[in-house]
């Protein structure tokens, strides 16, 4: 037994016309909203393009990389067998009570030939016409007309609050079998492209370019569509033909009528409907409506003997002839309906209706238009009976079917308003809220039904949103909580729409509610379902303001679950932090390369491998903060949408790996220098900078700089080295030592020992200290001296450790340092060169 569609002798009838037989009374639905046992959370894993959705009502939904053994494979198409199973379950459920027969098609011949005729042809037409004009009769006539035209059939879908993305994805699993997957687009197209089948589209809300792209999509097809006169028509390129439906001529209408009352008319009932026509310009709901009407009278008429036992009209046999019943009953005398009650007649048909019914029309008013499921009505009116209440307001045409519901008909929502159905619209929309609260979340009821049931739950939901107060610490609202069990369901549903507009309900509910666990809870669930849908800029947002909240809570695991999903993110946009900094380490072709410090490498000059050459370029920092951010080149980002996946992960694990490789050799090039070079503290390559200049310590005069004298003479004037050496170099070792003026053993003759040398030790011997590789500060030329200078204390005589001491330096004549402030001894000019001027000392460089 299908609770949702059940079957006539469910309801005491067994199909053939007979009366229902009387039914017990139900025990009371009390007992049924609390529950005894505390429910398990309906956990549900499904596939989303590369990523594996894990839709958790608790805690919130995971997301990772989907791992390739639970990837499904290519979607299969149903056979037609499986293709009418899911085209029986979309249709809306029979209404319980006795059948009632159906109307013919009426007037609409010419239509309907034509119309097959272009779809044969594999032409798209758009049927346009008004509420009421009976679009959705002539749709199911021609339907059944096409059911052979196409290899895949015939799809009815339905575009009532439904965008285009929403029509693809119908359309998709109308005809292919992909439980619990929900392709990306680009395998969503690539399906859709291959459908050929006549699609069946009423209700459409979407015209221009959004139809363009729904056309576009689905080359193989050919739409029936049909549209009210306020829906924008299709682009020119669309190539889409347009029927424009009229309403009915004044024969049509008497005849629809007379088919309607289930009678022939009299002459006042006659003139009534010719009057009735003009003022209704014939649309056939009117006709039905008048129909209703007359039935009701006729009910009227007969006194209380046509009451049944239930309390409900009892129908006459529809395979009772018309001669059998000549005319109306004879009985009390009740005036036809004004002219104003036939035009507008929702506010009298519903007066005559049972309580269980107005109850339900004043539900529907507060829900927009929106029927709830015949299932939902006793609990929502409090009769155990008012599911019956279904096929009264079809009986009377104040409903009529909506895909696989049913919404008050053209009109019905303005004439009830206006009849004083809408007083309290805020009591019937809570009303439904919790009851519909309740029901989603219970764990016998299954995603698929609380799909079905999207309209009149998020109606429920967006009219209590405003409404919506802060609530005692202990307490739970009740819009928060019906977002809250109703977004899970619609996401393990893959009514992907309805969720977005659940989460959004449910944010601003728990703000209004100062909730702020269910405000994070619904801004994680928004950026895991922009993630799936390729938004990553709103995913990111929506994280990281869940990621906040969480954080304020302390709230671990909520926290630890949107960081991956951020993690995600990041990795979708490419701009993961390791291989932004990986990129930092070199250089791009193109980039000068500066000069290198002792104390750091220089970045390649041919710039960074060519496996990084997909990555922007990553121009120098200036000198003022800027913020960092990615740019992606036209043919990278193409690239990456199109192979996206593990593919995409792979290509950016290789640039990860080639740019660690990058830094390893670099890094190891530094190592290896500095483990081979000399590791004395007391070099002078560690201590010499890059532009070394001679100094002294106060008190020090052994740079040999002349003193100035208390006359005023400021000495003899020096010049620069006119003689580089053998290199050809200034500032080299080799370059000639100027001598102190008056220096030597003769006047301007350089003395037969080398500087800072001593004979005695020999001037190969390894203790030797050596001299320093650096040029003398000094530039004066050697001059005539009166004094020699003194001689150093004894060199060490042993090769290490070096000397620690010296003698004191010369009171009367400068020596020469090689370096200032060196950390080894310099050697001071003791003796005047023994080689000639303009030639190199003749002691030797010591490593």
């Amino acid at each position: 037994m299908d609770p949702n569609n059940r079957e006539p002798e469910e309801y005491g009838q067994d199909g053939d016309g007979n009366a229902p037989r009387q039914r017990p009374p139900r025990d009371s639905l009390t007992s049924d909203f609390g529950q005894h046992a505390p429910a398990l959370a309906r956990t549900v894993q499904l596939v989303s393009g590369d990523f594996l959705l894990t839709v958790n009502p608790v805690d919130g939904s995971e997301i990772e990389l989907c791992p390739p053994g639970e990837r499904p494979g290519r979607p299969e198409k149903l056979t037609p067998a499986q293709r009418t199973e899911v085209a029986r379950a979309a249709a809306p459920p029979v209404p319980p009570g006795p059948s009632r027969p159906t109307l013919p098609l009426l007037g609409r011949q010419d239509e309907r030939e034509r119309l097959v005729r272009l779809l044969a042809r594999g032409r798209s037409v758009r049927l346009t016409g008004p509420g009421g004009s009976g679009r959705t009769t002539l749709l199911d006539t021609v339907a059944e007309d096409c059911a052979d035209l196409a290899p895949d059939g015939v799809v009815r879908l339905t575009g009532f609050h439904r965008t285009a993305g929403d029509l693809l994805h119908d359309l998709f699993y109308a005809v292919h079998s992909a439980t619990l997957h929900r392709p990306e687009q680009d395998e969503l197209l690539a399906c859709v492209g291959e459908i050929g089948a006549v699609v069946v589209l009423d209700d459409i809300e979407l015209g221009g370019a959004a139809l363009d792209e729904l056309l576009d999509a689905t080359p193989e097809c050919a739409f029936l569509i049909a549209a009210t006169p306020d829906v924008p028509a299709p682009s020119a390129e669309a190539a889409v033909e347009e029927v424009v439906l009229e309403g009915l001529d004044r024969a049509g209408g008497l005849e629809l009528l007379e088919h309607a009352v289930g009678r022939p008319l009299t002459e006042d009932e006659v003139n009534w409907a010719g009057d009735l026509w003009f003022e209704s310009e014939g649309l056939p709901l009117r006709f039905v409506q008048a129909g209703a009407l007359l039935r009701q009278r006729d009910r009227l008429r007969a006194g209380a003997d046509a009451l049944d036992e239930f309390g409900v009209f009892q129908d006459i046999p529809v395979d009772e002839p018309f001669d059998a019943v000549p005319g109306p009953p004879v009985g009390e005398d009740i005036p036809l309906p004004s002219l104003a009650e036939g035009a507008a007649p929702a506010a009298l048909l519903a007066s005559r209706l049972s309580a269980s019914a107005r109850a339900a029309l004043r539900i529907s008013v507060a829900l927009g238009g929106e029927v709830p499921h015949q299932a939902h009505l006793p609990a929502l009116v409090g009769d155990t009976h008012a599911d019956a209440a279904l096929g009264e307001l079809l009986g009377c045409a104040l409903v009529s079917p909506v895909g696989a519901r049913y919404r008050l008909a053209a009109g019905v929502q303005t004439q009830l308003e206006a009849a004083g159905y809408a007083d309290d619209p805020e009591g019937g929309a809570l009303t439904a809220a919790r009851h519909y609260a309740w029901w989603a979340g219970h764990p016998s009821v299954t995603p698929e039904r609380v799909c079905a049931e999207a309209d009149a739950l998020l109606t429920a939901l967006a009219a209590i949103v405003p409404a919506t107060t802060p609530v005692a610490e202990d307490g739970e609202s009740p819009t928060v909580q019906l977002a809250r069990t109703a977004a899970p369901a619609f996401a393990a549903g893959l009514h992907w729409s309805a969720w977005e507009r659940a989460l959004r309900s449910g944010v601003e509910a728990a703000r209004l509610a100062g909730d702020v666990t269910e405000q994070a809870y619904f801004h994680h669930e928004l950026g895991i379902l922009a993630l799936c849908e390729g938004r990553l800029d709103r995913a990111r947002a929506e994280l990281e303001a869940s990621i906040g909240l969480r954080g304020a809570l302390a709230d671990k695991r909520g926290t630890v679950a949107g960081r991956r999903a951020l993690a995600l993110v990041t990795d979708r946009e490419g701009t993961a932090p390791g291989v932004v900094a990986t990129l930092a380490l070199g250089a791009t072709a193109g980039d000068e390369v500066p000069d290198a410090r002792h104390e750091e490498s220089a970045s390649p000059p041919g710039g960074v491998p060519a496996v990084l050459a997909e990555f922007p370029s990553l121009q120098r920092p200036e000198t003022t903060p800027a913020l960092v951010t990615h740019r992606s080149t036209p043919g990278a980002a193409s690239g990456r949408g199109r192979g996206g996946g593990l593919r995409g992960l792979a290509r950016r694990n290789l640039v990860a790996a080639g740019a660690g490789a990058l830094l390893v050799a670099v890094l190891g090039t530094v190592v290896t220098l500095g483990a081979t070079s000399n590791n004395d503290a007391e070099s002078p390559s560690e201590q010499v900078g890059v532009n070394p200049s001679a100094s002294q310590e106060p008190g020090d005069d052994s740079l040999g700089a002349d003193e100035a004298g208390q006359d005023g003479d400021t000495g003899t004037a020096t010049s620069r080295p006119t003689d580089p050496g053998p290199d050809g170099t200034f500032g080299t070792t080799d370059d000639p030592t100027p001598q102190a003026p008056g220096t030597g053993s003769g006047a301007g003759e350089p003395s037969d020992e080398p500087s800072g040398t001593d004979n005695t030790g020999g001037g190969g011997t390894p203790g030797s200290p050596s001299m320093s590789p650096k040029p003398p500060s000094s530039t004066k030329p050697p001059t005539e001296t009166s004094k020699p200078p003194t001689e150093t204390s004894e060199p060490p005589t042993e090769s290490s450790p070096p000397p620690t001491e010296t003698s004191e330096p010369p009171t009367s004549s400068p020596s020469t340092s090689n370096s200032a402030g060196s950390p080894i001894e310099s050697t001071t000019a003791g003796a005047p060169e023994s080689s000639a001027v303009g030639t190199p000392s003749s002691s030797e460089q010591v490593i």
